[in-house]
């Protein structure tokens, strides 16, 4: 029903910024209704909860890790979700992954109905 597609992702140094974005393909509506979630996975690590947003953008959470220095926001209609990265430190270096479901935020991946194909970030010293 939704077909997400990240972009963004990049090589800075540290304490560099980067702006993913994840865009939905889906009927606008239905878009609308999807909390969003960014998730990350480095080598060697398990996927990782970092931020998300409800359906409605009147909630988000973010990883204690990442909390103060990612910013996440939504465009309702342009089926779009972004994740604002400032100050970013090599451990932040994983691939990046949106995710949604239906209406509200979860932590955990197996609760999630639809992925995108991932972005790479890697942040240098």
């Amino acid at each position: 029903q939704l077909q997400l597609v990240e972009s963004g992702g990049g090589l800075v140094q540290a304490g560099g910024s980067l702006r993913l974005s994840c865009a939905a393909s889906g009927p606008t509506a239905t878009a609308s209704k999807h909390a969003m979630a960014w998730f990350r996975q480095a080598p060697g690590k398990e996927r990782e909860f970092v931020s998300g947003i409800r359906w409605n953008g009147a909630g988000t959470y973010y990883s204690d890790s990442v909390k103060g220095r990612f910013t996440i926001s939504r465009d309702n209609a342009k089926s779009t979700v972004y994740l604002q990265m400032n100050s970013l430190k090599p451990e932040d270096t994983a691939e990046y992954y949106c995710a949604a479901r239906w209406l509200t935020i979860v932590r955990d991946t197996s609760e999630y109905d639809y992925w995108g194909q991932g972005t790479q970030v890697t942040v240098s010293s």
